[in-house]
């Protein structure tokens, strides 16, 4: 299982960001729609645990994800995350072996590559875009963060769960969360 490292900078500027990212010649991997379904155990004590098995769609690329983070720090974060080749096969065997399908999620990604570093500019129902920075050290996101004129202290290493948690969203009892519908 590897270690995730990343971080958030909430309420940020979407098109002065993509300026700044182009401005710095950051590698533009594009904007696309992600769909997803979020698995938890059957009795969800995984909320308490801060873990998940997440199934993801984005194109013609299915990706399945464990995530674990009860700490929730910027590199507190154990994962495995390896794609699939059927979406709705990926779940019915989710389900088969015992997991809920508890969340269905959906938000626009837009992602750049910059000096190693994967910025992720995210747009989630109902609340403000944030961006997610990921890389292979805490100091490459510190030096990603300056070039983009982020304030280190002013991250936010919570994983969405805790983004929405922030905005007065009771995360736990959202069951849809798309565009068209929150409920």
């Amino acid at each position: 299982m590897k270690t995730e490292i990343e971080t958030r900078f909430l309420e940020i500027d979407k098109a002065v960001l993509i300026s700044k990212l182009k401005a710095l010649k950051a590698i533009d991997k594009g904007e696309v729609k992600l769909d997803e379904i979020i698995f938890y155990d059957k009795d969800l004590k995984w909320f308490d645990e801060n873990k998940l098995v997440r199934l993801r769609k984005n194109k013609d690329v299915t990706k399945l994800t464990f995530k674990s983070n009860l700490e929730q720090r910027v590199d507190s974060t154990k994962e495995i995350e390896f794609t699939v080749s059927s979406f709705d096969d990926a779940k019915t065997l989710l389900e088969a072996v015992g997991l809920v399908a508890y969340r269905v999620v959906e938000k626009i990604r837009h992602t750049f590559i910059f000096n190693e570093v994967t910025i992720d500019i995210d747009t989630w129902p109902k609340i403000p875009t944030y961006v997610e920075l990921e890389g292979d050290s805490v100091e490459k996101l510190k030096v990603a963060a300056k070039s983009l004129g982020l304030t280190w202290k002013d991250r936010f290493d919570g994983d969405p769960r805790y983004v929405y948690k922030r905005y007065g969203f009771d995360f736990d009892k959202i069951r849809i969360l798309t565009f068209a519908k929150v409920e």
